[in-house]
């Protein structure tokens, strides 16, 4: 089995999280993916802890299902490889600040002027333009900038780091791959290639979705606690007498009117369509006193039986066990040569004709370098050589 993306090959040279996680989806769904490492500078999530039999899990994870040669760019015979490269692997996924692709010899008009078709994705924190692309920063610095912070935590406490790198994964990676995609369909029917500027901070802009269209239309400005959807309502998180906790989004009048139904208290129904914050704040207080009154799992026996929109927030110790993430198999095992299978997230995409088996974990710096070279067919004498210069590693 191949994968729908067997026809993509693409030259990876991005670090950290945005961009691998990127090229993960792509290598996951069948394209062959070479990462372009330093053999110098090391990516920091090599080292990123825990570490499974001396490897970080997360770059095994993240790095799963790709090849990896180690090259000096800032030696010619490295970039002249990289050359060579793109006449093959025509799609090129880079994660530099503006500027810095170009300074090493291997840029998007370098590239293009070797193969047209070249499409050449750039993902950077704030873009190839503007006053700050040259800027530093992180996926909480991204979601400042981008205001989705300024309403997303509550009144007394103000704003709170996510779980998750929202601006890096959902801004950086998931644009990153549509906008390969749509570059590649456009490439099909025109014969060119592109550059896709991939800004997390715009990509992060784009989700404020809802909120940002009732800003911009109507001048409604979100704040934290003041909409149905970021606590401003009913629907919110409610903790249990054992110090646990309930999602309850049960917003439509069926889901609220079981809700009530089940916490003893059906008159409280009609208040969730009423919109004003302090009837919300008075139905929430209402609410957490209910919940306060059972344990974790007595509620959870109760709303089991109920299509309610209530769910209990589980640790991802107990997630991976739900039976719901158990059907849709979504932990597997991953080889790893000479060691047992390692469990890692599988890809959530699921297609008719099914996805090629994930075939190896992370590899080490410059695990195909060696591979790569043979397949351009360099001689033992020239990979000896290059690897001699230190181009190689």
């Amino acid at each position: 089995m191949s994968g729908p993306l067997s026809s993509l090959k693409v030259l990876d040279f991005s670090t950290l999280l945005p961009g691998p996680f990127a090229s993960l989806l792509l290598a996951d769904m069948g394209a062959d993916v070479l990462r372009i490492e330093s053999p110098t500078r090391m990516d920091l999530v090599r080292v990123l802890p825990p570490h499974a039999d001396g490897v970080s899990a997360s770059h095994a994870y993240l790095n799963r299902n790709k090849r990896c040669m180690a090259l000096d760019l800032k030696k010619p015979e490295a970039v002249e490889l990289v050359k060579r490269l793109v006449l093959d692997y025509d799609i090129v996924l880079e994660q530099f600040r503006p500027g810095v692709m170009d300074k090493l010899g291997v840029g998007y008009e370098a590239l293009k002027a070797i193969n047209p078709k070249l499409i050449y994705v750039s993902i950077t924190g704030y873009g190839q333009t503007g006053p700050y692309k040259d800027r530093a920063g992180h996926d909480l610095n991204y979601l400042a900038v981008a205001g989705l912070a300024s309403y997303t935590g509550r009144r007394d406490t103000g704003p709170l780091p996510l779980g998750i790198q929202a601006a890096d994964i959902a801004g950086g990676s998931l644009h990153g791959v549509m906008g390969l995609l749509a570059a590649v369909i456009q490439r099909q029917v025109t014969g060119e290639g592109q550059q896709v500027d991939i800004s997390m901070t715009d990509c992060a802009f784009s989700l404020h979705a809802m909120a940002g269209a009732g800003y911009l239309a109507c001048g409604v400005e979100p704040q934290m606690e003041n909409q149905a959807l970021n606590g401003g309502s009913f629907y919110d998180y409610y903790r249990t007498r054992d110090g646990r906790w309930f999602s309850v989004g049960s917003l439509e009048p069926q889901f609220m009117q079981q809700l009530c139904a089940a916490i003893g208290r059906p008159e409280l129904a009609a208040r969730g369509l009423n919109q004003q914050p302090e009837v919300q704040q008075a139905l929430k207080r209402e609410i957490q006193l209910e919940f306060e009154l059972r344990d974790f799992a007595e509620w959870r026996e109760v709303f089991a039986a109920l299509d309610a929109c209530v769910e209990p927030l589980l640790p991802l110790s107990e997630a991976v066990q739900h039976p719901q993430i158990r059907a849709r198999e979504l932990v597997v095992e991953v080889p790893r040569e000479g060691k047992t299978p390692q469990r890692q997230i599988a890809c959530p995409i699921k297609f008719s004709a099914g996805l090629p088996a994930p075939r190896h974990v992370g590899a080490p710096v410059g695990a195909h370098s060696v591979e790569v070279l043979q397949g351009l067919g360099y001689s033992s004498e020239q990979i000896d050589a290059l690897k001699a210069a230190k181009v190689i590693g």
